[in-house]
């Protein structure tokens, strides 16, 4: 998979990013509430179903060798595979989803939402799937600890990248954003 300079110059500046949002957090239990689902959503809103993923990728791969780039300034290979975990690794597609959505419809405010949207729902139920199996308990214990906390904040999150995408459209030159040249 061949990308420009371009593109790689915005997956590594947007990795950054991701990780910097990833460090305003709330405790709460297994699964700390942050706005990485947030800034996912935005980067993928932006980025696209291809640029968008590398960055998430990128941001996976920094945090895996040791960059305290994990919410709480964690890192290491074994958050991946940690309660966690499943939350991380669901960014992946979530971001491939959201920027797909948009490209193959448009950049109106129903769509963004609608992608963003379904990449929050991805997001909530793998990871909810995975901490269940990580931290050993039922499922109905996983969805109360790992998904149910977070609807609300979900919700909220994802109205938030939604209209922080939309602004972005409208400030950034077109040629930055590779969104626009997928429609």
């Amino acid at each position: 998979m061949k990308h420009s300079i371009h593109e790689q110059v915005l997956a590594a500046c947007f990795a950054a990013v991701i990780a910097i949002f990833a460090q305003v957090t709330i405790p709460l239990g297994f699964v700390p509430l942050t706005l990485q689902t947030f800034i996912v959503g935005v980067v993928a809103s932006l980025l696209g179903s291809k640029v968008g993923t590398w960055s998430v990728g990128i941001y996976l791969l920094l945090g895996a060798i040791g960059l305290p780039v994990f919410a709480g300034g964690a890192s290491g290979i074994g958050v991946l595979f940690g309660p966690t975990g499943g939350y991380l690794l669901s960014f992946l597609l979530a971001a491939f989803v959201i920027g797909k959505i948009i490209e193959l419809t448009n950049e109106s405010f129903w769509y963004v939402l609608l992608a963003n949207s379904v990449g929050t729902l991805l997001s909530l139920l793998i990871g909810t799937i995975w901490l269940q199996f990580a931290v050993h308990i039922t499922s109905v214990q996983a969805f109360t600890q790992g998904f149910l906390p977070f609807i609300l904040a979900g919700v909220i999150k994802t109205i938030a990248s939604t209209l922080v995408a939309r602004l972005l459209y409208s400030r950034l030159p077109k040629k930055l954003v590779p969104i626009f040249s997928q429609n």
